[in-house]
């Protein structure tokens, strides 16, 4: 049995719960004064990193700021904000966490390519909790192969997505760019590392 079988309450909405995994969107996971409050600490206290990376013989700009925090009660510099974040998280799912990967969008332009996780990253059989702060953006999951089931998912502030480890080999996601106007994004993506 997955450990989000215990999803699926009110204001949660599966989008997948099959043999390739399970996907639970909960829109209203945190009040929309906390996730404003988070998100402007959050903005302010991480020391935001541009990195860049190799792509088709050539380095690129990574198309977003990013930031990483372990997530221990001895962790030094972890801001206020992120650990509710993850006291939070961690109660809903009963996963115990123990990293929070940052992505910072600053508006439309900055997006992440499809992808998966890389399972060697998150222990067996762990999910993925994606937690939104500021604007909403759109966020395509894809399955890999047949049945091509394709979700079109606009994360509000506050909303919480939460992915079992078995999605990470049939799915991927991605934040794609937008040509309309949009304000900034910080998703925490919470991990359980092996």
């Amino acid at each position: 049995m997955s450990q989000l079988a215990l999803f699926a309450e009110a204001g949660e909405k599966v989008l997948v719960d099959d043999a390739r995994g399970r996907i639970v969107y909960t829109s209203d996971f945190v009040p929309p004064e906390v996730a404003r409050a988070w998100f402007d600490e959050v903005r302010d206290a991480v020391a935001w990193e541009a990195q860049r990376r190799r792509m088709y013989d050539r380095e690129v700009d990574v198309p977003r700021l990013v930031g990483h925090f372990r997530l221990a009660p001895e962790a030094a510099h972890l801001p206020e904000a992120i650990r509710a974040a993850a006291r939070q998280v961690i109660a809903a799912t009963g996963v115990a966490f123990t990293s929070v990967g940052l992505n910072f969008y600053r508006d439309g332009r900055d997006s992440v390519a499809p992808h998966n996780d890389h399972l060697d990253e998150i222990a067996p059989g762990r999910p993925i909790a994606l937690l939104s702060l500021g604007a909403t953006r759109r966020m395509t999951i894809r399955a890999k192969a047949a049945p091509r089931r394709a979700f079109h998912l606009d994360l509000a502030a506050g909303s919480l997505l939460v992915m079992s480890y078995e999605t990470q080999l049939h799915y991927t996601h991605g934040v794609p760019k937008m040509t309309e106007p949009v304000g900034p994004r910080i998703s925490l993506a919470f991990r359980a590392r092996p």
